[in-house]
């Protein structure tokens, strides 16, 4: 895990998507509201393919699209066989480019990297991409009779290193920015892992997970989160290995610091907390900077506890919003994102300690 113990400071960025469908305005907002760490946005109210499981399945086997309720599902099982040797073999060449995301399904990526090129320096030293992590891709697409794929060891693990393919060629795209990439892996089906609705076990997800992180590492230089808007396992997914954890700090402050000594380690061996600390579902128009503020610092407070400097974990947080905003109403997800860039400048002035 790199040293980033300089690095962040509560800069802002995003998770994804936005309910926008103006791809340039919204890449130059973008850029005013997250400075330090653009993201780009996914359009999902433009198209089905910006779907977050349908916007990574370009160059996946067996694979069909269905638009009309934003699917995939596999269908091809007479071609099983060779697909799968076909895809291995461009994976196993690292034929990266076999595995490109396009413009037609990520406009946003593309054009907040036209943006950064025509002027360099207006955009600070990171910048932020997405993938669906492969835990929820595989339960979200079903074999022909119904079942999610998560359950087939074979295509799960095909799958599972056909998204760490299309991570890297995503990273080594942002990279040319001359930024320094950061990847964020978005696991939603991990909220309420360990119920009877989630039977997946807990070694399997680390596997599947630590999968994409070690190859993601092992060929590009990147910083690689992990984002989760649900209540779960925070060891289990700290235990996974990313550089940053992203989590919903409005509803599940109190749950995920109850996991104190992975949270310690997981900080004191260099990771980053990205607080998800802007309303989203539940955004009502009535937050302030003030209001927010309060929120995080009872969280910080409770850090401070712990034993950590507090100066430490104020470098090694971000501030996000609490999930995607594409269900919000543009109204709502301007002053959101208003509100996030307001308080990241209130945050990065906050003088620690002098303020308990």
């Amino acid at each position: 895990m790199p040293d980033m113990s300089t690095a962040f400071r509560f800069m802002a960025t995003g998770i994804g998507s936005v309910p926008y469908e103006d791809i340039l305005t919204t890449c130059r907002q973008i850029c005013r509201w997250a400075p330090f760490m653009p993201f780009w946005p996914q359009f999902v109210r433009r198209s089905h393919l910006e779907d977050m499981i349908i916007q990574y399945s370009e160059g996946l086997p067996l694979l069909t699209i269905n638009a009309e309720d934003r699917s995939l599902s596999v269908s091809r099982l007479e071609t099983r066989e060779s697909e799968l040797v076909a895809f291995y073999e461009r994976f196993l060449a690292c034929d990266v480019e076999a595995f490109a995301v396009s413009r037609e399904v990520a406009p946003g990526l593309y054009t907040l990297l036209e943006l950064m090129a025509e002027d360099p320096e207006d955009c600070g030293p990171y910048v932020k991409g997405q993938t669906v992590g492969p835990v929820t891709f595989t339960a979200g697409v079903k074999d022909p009779s119904g079942k999610p794929i998560l359950y087939d060891p074979e295509l799960s693990e095909a799958m599972t290193k056909g998204l760490a393919i299309k991570a890297l060629w995503q990273a080594r795209q942002l990279g040319r920015s001359g930024k320094r990439p950061v990847i964020f892996l978005d696991e939603p089906y991990l909220s309420g892992f360990g119920s009877a609705f989630s039977p997946v076990q807990r070694h399997e997800v680390i596997d599947m997970l630590r999968m994409v992180i070690d190859y993601l590492r092992e060929n590009c230089d990147v910083l690689i989160g992990l984002h989760c808007c649900g209540n779960t396992d925070w060891s289990m997914v700290l235990e996974t290995g990313p550089d940053i954890v992203n989590f919903d700090a409005v509803e599940f402050m109190d749950h995920f610091l109850l996991y104190e000594a992975d949270v310690v380690r997981f900080i004191q061996g260099g990771g980053a907390i990205a607080w998800g600390i802007i309303p989203t579902a539940g955004f009502t128009g009535e937050e302030s900077v003030d209001s927010l503020f309060l929120r995080l610092k009872e969280g910080f407070m409770r850090v401070r506890q712990w034993g950590l400097d507090p100066e430490q974990v104020a470098r090694r947080s971000l501030l996000t919003p609490a999930c995607g905003m594409g269900t919000m109403s543009q109204e709502f997800a301007t002053r959101a994102m208003d509100l996030l860039s307001r308080l990241s400048e209130r945050c990065r002035d906050w003088d620690m300690e002098h303020d308990r």
